[in-house]
């Protein structure tokens, strides 16, 4: 029987499909069995070959390294592991989201970070009943690994749910929703990709006072917002005027949270944390407190950080 071209085209693409499914669910099963040493080693190895054919990776790395050593002293044992570090983001970010598909996600580093966190909120909250807290992680290491550990507070907590605002593009790797249906995302944009931050005030807010914990990512550069308008506080960090965003304060000092800042380390493998002192988000002295924990983090953790190299980073706009 004769075929037009578009029914051909059309059985081709159903042709594909279960192949393309049962090459997803291969990558998924050999990722998943990976150890994260492993992970981190093949992301370096990675980063070269692309660095060698491509310009563009090359002077972003450099760009990473140069930053670094011009900012915190960073000495040239970390050249490699700052320089790929956006690579072993976007691999450690599918291992985690793989081993989450597979129910392969015991990792104990970050299930021991998870718990001291909660341990924290929960003393915090026998002190203070009815305070409220912003679990606030750093961009570091890998997103996913920062949602994972966010998702065991929430587990440890006793939290049905739990809301995290978050700038990053939806499913990268598959459904979100389905993978942790627990976690409820508040994006700051619109399925169409358009800045929608007029409402999310409301629903942050709602959610603080529902749960009495919510999680922002309090160490966003400005840079990042630079296409819409946007609220930033003067501070200094490392010796020079700067700003942060100031987001975090308009939403938390009307309801006297605390925000309880931490980031995530990764070396040979295994997973750290790093949780400094809450901030009174109400107090004149919390974006200046703040800044002192962005700047720490920065040079104590420097070649994970996912926004190394930006010529601007918090310096942006400076006298605005």
């Amino acid at each position: 029987m004769h075929m037009s071209a578009a029914a051909f085209l059309q059985y081709l693409q159903r042709l594909g499909m279960p192949l393309a499914r049962g090459r997803l669910a291969l990558r998924r099963r050999l990722l998943a069995s990976l150890p994260f040493a492993a992970v981190e080693r093949i992301a370096l190895a990675n980063w070269i070959i692309q660095a060698a054919c491509n310009g563009r990776v090359r002077a972003t790395g450099v760009s990473r390294y140069e930053t670094g050593r011009i900012d915190v002293g960073l000495g040239r044992v970390h050249a490699l592991r700052t320089m790929s570090a956006n690579v072993r983001e976007a691999w450690l970010d599918e291992r985690i989201y793989a081993g989450r598909a597979l129910r392969r996600d015991a990792w104990p580093d970050l299930r021991a970070a998870a718990h001291r966190l909660a341990s924290r909120i929960q003393q915090i909250k026998a002190g203070e009943p009815g305070r409220v807290v912003v679990l606030s992680p750093f961009h570091y290491v890998s997103q996913y690994a920062n949602i994972y550990v966010v998702d065991e507070v929430r587990r440890l907590l006793g939290l049905e749910s739990m809301s995290v605002v978050s700038g990053v593009p939806r499913d990268m790797y598959g459904n979100d929703a389905a993978m942790i249906p627990s976690i409820r995302v508040l994006y700051t944009y619109d399925e169409n990709g358009r800045e929608s931050r007029n409402s999310l005030g409301l629903r942050v807010i709602r959610a603080l006072r529902r749960d009495g914990v919510a999680v922002v990512f309090s160490d966003v550069p400005p840079f990042t917002l630079a296409r819409f308008p946007m609220e930033t506080v003067g501070v200094t960090i490392g010796g020079r005027a700067a700003r942060v965003h100031n987001g975090v304060f308009r939403l938390g000092a009307p309801v006297a949270a605390l925000l309880l800042p931490f980031y995530l380390s990764f070396e040979k493998g295994r997973f750290g944390m790093r949780m400094f002192e809450p901030i009174a988000l109400a107090d004149a002295d919390a974006p200046q407190r703040l800044a002192g924990h962005i700047e720490t983090a920065r040079r104590e953790n420097y070649p994970h950080w996912l926004y190394a190299g930006h010529p601007s980073v918090y310096h942006f706009a400076a006298i605005r």
